[in-house]
């Protein structure tokens, strides 16, 4: 077509010209909410298995994401010696003072009326108040000693990482919260740049459209903004990760990179109100893959503490009650006090989240990371399927451009 051609085809057809770069620019925000929300949702795999359907990205690699978050954790924020560092036994012994001496008072009559229920009932209620008042007076020294022992070899009892992996696979919901609010400003800048950038290729797509009139123009066009797009925006968020100067008129870093302090103080509350929280630690140690080291722990002080009290008259009570149900009785007593524990050092949990000062050992940690090892906070949740995520882009675009011929060729008859 001759300039002339050109010029009285836009002037016969200028509202599909006009709609063009409008109709780009759909494309580039479209493209990109749909990619963010294919993230994240659903939760669960929605179609037939394994290959017709779909589950969000981090949801069906939960397992991988949490362990990727959780390396960064362990290894550059926080540790378990310092989660328990800063608790004082002494301090924690005496926050659960009150719920352990009812504990304790529960646990030795149940113990005694299980184990020789005639010869306790038989006892004075005098001497049954006088043994377990004397056992009270000693739980509390036996709670400092066992978190005296917990901190000197805390690693042998408590896996940070098992148990930060374990509650995000559980709770998917909470792993992608995590990325969410991470990268919230992030996601809103990759769907809302769609737009501009989808504009500018619309107003390429314009031109050659008006020069040559092919009709896989369109389609091809709508691939290439929804590719295009998808690919720049999430570049912006992540690279460069130093600030650099571009062509001497302005500087640009990371958008990620550049929302460091934010970040590090969102990451940090969420992390210490939802993830390792003292209910959820005191878990892991009592139900984790260690627990039995734990319970090793208890039950070599809890056969001590009962043996100890039993004194001068202990081989009268092993001959009254008989050596191997001596033995069952110090046994169930460590089972009883292990069964009461949570509901026992509940009573500390506002001091213990107070003393391990999660949030602000995170925010001031995070704010340390250099800016590659900041990156890997989120950029993880993009690196999975990535190619995917910008390939459904690409297809959105070519649909769309195939809509668009049909649209202009009914427009121009």
């Amino acid at each position: 077509m001759g300039p002339s051609e050109i010029l009285s085809d836009v002037a016969r057809n200028w509202p599909i010209y006009v709609s063009m770069p409008f109709v780009a620019a759909a494309i580039g925000y479209v493209t990109k909410v749909v990619a963010i929300e294919m993230m994240f949702r659903p939760i669960r795999f929605i179609g037939r298995k394994p290959w017709l359907g779909w589950q969000g990205v981090i949801p069906r690699r939960a397992a991988k994401m949490a362990g990727i978050a959780c390396d960064t954790m362990t290894s550059q924020l926080i540790t378990p010696a310092e989660v328990f560092g800063r608790l004082d036994p002494r301090r924690v012994a005496e926050e659960i003072k009150k719920p352990l001496v009812d504990t304790i008072s529960d646990i030795t009559r149940e113990v005694a009326a299980a184990t020789q229920p005639d010869l306790w009932e038989a006892l004075p209620d005098r001497v049954k108040n006088m043994v377990v008042s004397r056992i009270q007076r000693q739980a509390p020294r036996l709670v400092e000693k066992v978190m005296q022992q917990l901190q000197q070899d805390i690693d042998s009892v408590f896996d940070l990482k098992e148990m930060v992996v374990t509650n995000l696979v559980r709770d998917k919901a909470l792993l992608n919260r995590i990325f969410r609010e991470a990268g919230h400003k992030e996601f809103r800048f990759i769907a809302r740049c769609g737009a501009p950038f989808g504009f500018a290729i619309g107003l390429l797509q314009m031109v050659a459209w008006a020069v040559f009139r092919e009709p896989l123009l369109l389609p091809g066009f709508g691939l290439v903004t929804g590719w295009a797009t998808d690919w720049l925006a999430l570049k912006m968020v992540f690279f460069p990760i130093e600030p650099r100067r571009f062509f001497g008129l302005f500087t640009w870093q990371g958008l990620f990179l550049r929302r460091r302090a934010e970040v590090a103080r969102d990451y940090g509350n969420l992390i210490a109100s939802e993830i390792i929280t003292p209910r959820n630690v005191v878990e892991a140690v009592l139900k984790g893959p260690l627990s039995d080291r734990l319970f090793a722990m208890v039950q070599r002080e809890v056969h001590q503490l009962v043996d100890d009290q039993a004194g001068l008259a202990r081989p009268l009570v092993v001959v009254a009650v008989g050596g191997r149900r001596y033995q069952q009785m110090k046994q169930l007593v460590t089972e009883k006090a292990l069964e009461r524990m949570p509901e026992t050092v509940a009573a500390a949990e506002e001091y213990a989240g107070d003393a391990m000062d999660i949030r602000n050992t995170l925010m001031t940690k995070m704010r340390q990371l250099s800016p590659a090892q900041f990156e890997r906070l989120l950029r993880p949740a993009f690196e999975q399927d990535e190619w995917m995520l910008i390939a459904v882009g690409a297809l959105l675009g070519f649909m769309v451009g195939e809509l668009q011929i049909v649209v202009v060729e009914f427009l121009a008859h």
